[in-house]
């Protein structure tokens, strides 16, 4: 097996590009209209926001990021796994380097918001094996029927 590494992502490699790209379109076709809250590559070079890519060699095989919502508190953004590397714990790798992350920056919460529908299904069971629980809107969310927002101490 090639070796994993995970490094600020290049939001001008196309690689990556990509990636985002394919991420928006699912989180879109996937969810209700208008309840989608993917982060296109533009809003990613936001100085409020890490973003991360996961390489197995040269492959890109996942993305993550990291935005400050508030004081202490941190929302992860823009998972995404290659269809090929999911089951492999490529997820659960760039899950651990954005908590990790969110600790280093004293945050004492980290929360999400992820889609209800069945697409996913599995997302929200690696975010729940990770400790996150399901709670109510957080920052500027509103209750929304498409969405699962899940948060965890840190």
């Amino acid at each position: 097996m090639t070796a994993r590494s995970i490094s600020a992502g290049d939001l001008d490699d196309p690689r990556v590009r990509a990636m985002i790209d394919l991420h928006v379109a699912r989180a879109r076709a996937e969810t209700g209209r208008g309840s989608d809250h993917a982060m296109e590559a533009d809003e990613l070079k936001s100085d409020a926001v890490d973003f991360w890519a996961l390489w197995e060699g040269e492959a890109l095989i996942g993305l993550g990021a990291l935005m400050e919502i508030a004081p202490g508190h941190g929302e992860i953004k823009s998972m995404h796994t290659a269809e090929a590397a999911r089951r492999s714990g490529a997820g659960s790798a760039m899950l651990s380097h954005i908590v990790a992350a969110a600790r280093e920056r004293g945050y004492a919460r980290l929360s999400l918001e992820t889609g209800s529908w069945g697409y996913f299904v599995a997302a929200r069971a690696l975010y729940r094996a990770h400790g996150f629980e399901e709670c109510g809107p957080f920052g500027d969310y509103v209750a929304d029927r498409n969405s699962v927002f899940m948060t965890r101490t840190l």
